[in-house]
């Protein structure tokens, strides 16, 4: 069997990891048509299909997961090493590639962009947005943020917001015409803006704890989203109540345009924490975003 070279390797990897030949080519810089014949050559010269191709799809075969295991971590390392040579440098340098939840990108993310962009201007920091949960190790990502009661174990996980808490909200309108809930279990008996969970497509039940007193309730919802920002606007278009992160919400409530119920039901949890991969070898630029994203201790 003829060596496959690095390129043909990497654009398989790019491939597999994007699951499309349009993503991976512009993931990669390149055309789909190369990437086409990139992979065609890498599998004749492995003599195994790596990938099972439709119109519409692109998935690895057996042997293609496989082989993706590998790579992956191999590619990772490689990429660190490079870029490790960015101690010999003035200041650190290249891509770091972080998917985040909406909410998390404007608490933890954006208060932090402009001295990224003094302080560090030769890192490029991109950002994708992203309510599920995505492989950030498959999907070529240095790091994901999400909370920390989501965390997974085989992740180092650095903590990034303190405690949060949600809010439980609406219009004044809103309540003038369908009354205050007293009572968790109240809501049932009104409008609520449903959240549906893009991870499992289940709709998230609304957690409440007063004490030892803990219970959820399935809120009744003429409308569901799987957007933060989309929730806010519904609540502030008197479409019903919302369940928001406090800091989400506090220039609404400060201005009156929201205000707040239940608020003795809804009890502090764990916030927002950036994780990455648990390896020995990452990019001086991928330490230098962590430490600047940090909670100060």
């Amino acid at each position: 069997m003829k060596k496959p070279e690095l390129s043909g390797l990497a654009a398989f990897v790019a491939i597999a990891s994007e699951r499309s030949f349009r993503r991976a080519a512009a993931r990669l810089g390149v055309t789909p048509p190369t990437l086409t014949h990139t992979l065609r050559e890498l599998e004749a010269q492995v003599g195994i299909r790596l990938l099972n191709r439709t119109t519409r799809n692109v998935s690895p075969t057996e042997a293609g997961e496989h082989l993706l295991a590998q790579l992956v971590p191999a590619f990772t390392d490689i990429d660190a090493a490079l870029e490790s040579l960015n101690a010999f440098r003035e200041g650190p340098r290249g891509l770091v590639r972080i998917n985040a939840p909406r909410s998390a990108i404007d608490l933890a993310i954006v208060p932090h962009l402009g001295r990224l962009a003094s302080e560090y201007p030769g890192i490029t920091l991109e950002v994708v947005a992203d309510e599920g949960f995505a492989n950030i190790v498959e999907q070529g990502f240095d790091a994901g943020i999400r909370l920390g009661e989501d965390l997974h174990n085989d992740m180092r996980a650095v903590r990034l917001t303190p405690d949060l808490r949600f809010a439980i909200v609406a219009t004044p309108d809103y309540f003038q015409r369908h009354g205050e809930p007293t009572h968790p279990q109240d809501l049932l008996q009104h409008r609520c803006i449903g959240w549906r969970k893009a991870s499992s497509g289940e709709r998230y039940k609304w957690a409440f704890q007063q004490g030892e007193q803990r219970f959820s309730v399935a809120v009744n919802s003429p409308l569901i989203v799987d957007d933060a920002r989309l929730l806010l606007q519904a609540a502030l278009a008197h479409v019903g109540i919302a369940f928001a992160i406090e800091q989400e919400v506090e220039e609404h409530l400060a201005s009156g345009r929201l205000r707040r119920v239940l608020a003795d039901w809804c009890a502090p949890f764990p916030g927002f924490y950036l994780y990455y991969p648990n390896r020995r070898n990452h990019s001086v630029a991928l330490a230098t975003v962590i430490e600047l994203l940090r909670l100060p201790t």
